[in-house]
């Protein structure tokens, strides 16, 4: 899968667009999210399924407190939301995310990855590759609005949460990619990133 192969190509140093109104995970509802966000590709040619389920991912693994991606997870994570949902229709997005826990194979830790880095190969692999290089922003973002204690979904700030991360991985170089994840946070109310001077 061409998106799987690309995640492995970014966070293979590790050691060895959608578009979609803001979504409130702590009031979104399972069946809304079955009936009306997962069906949107089909009826809204400028909704990215994939690219909701996969902030989601990022952002279950941030709220269970890890600081890994597993490349070869997101399918699976995706059947068993959707799986978590379909039975309890009633339960809230938040709580369905809390349940669901990610296939642990081949983890790669966002640590041990320096800033400069990934930046590097993100910015390569969105000139050659930009649909799977928004892809896996996509979860660098959900990861990123988890650790700000958020739990609101804007996929509009896509594009600004991608340039806070990349000017912060020019700024510090050498600081992780999940410190850098925790540094550039997201301001829902205000829709606006900050990236502070200081870790």
């Amino acid at each position: 899968m061409k998106i799987i192969a690309a995640i492995a190509c970014l966070i293979c140093l590790f050691p060895c667009a959608s578009r979609a109104a803001q979504l409130n995970l702590a009031t979104l509802t399972c069946a809304k999210y079955e009936n009306e966000i997962l069906p949107a590709a089909v009826s809204n040619p400028t909704a990215d399924t994939i690219n909701t389920v996969m902030w989601l991912f990022g952002y279950s693994v941030a709220k269970s407190g890890g600081h890994v991606m597993y490349p070869d997870a997101l399918t699976p994570f995706g059947f068993a939301l959707d799986g978590e949902c379909k039975s309890n229709p009633a339960e809230s997005m938040l709580d369905a995310l809390a349940i669901v826990k990610p296939e642990t194979q081949n983890p790669r830790n966002l640590a041990t990855l320096e800033c400069a880095v990934f930046a590097a190969r993100h910015v390569e692999l969105a000139r050659t590759d930009p649909e799977s290089a928004t892809t896996i922003m996509m979860w660098l973002f959900g990861f990123s609005v988890a650790r700000s204690g958020s739990h609101i979904f804007d996929a509009d700030l896509l594009s600004r949460f991608q340039g806070a991360l990349l000017a912060h991985c020019t700024k510090h170089p050498d600081s992780s990619l999940f410190d850098a994840l925790g540094a550039v946070r997201i301001s829902a109310a205000a829709g606006s990133l900050k990236s502070p001077a200081r870790q």
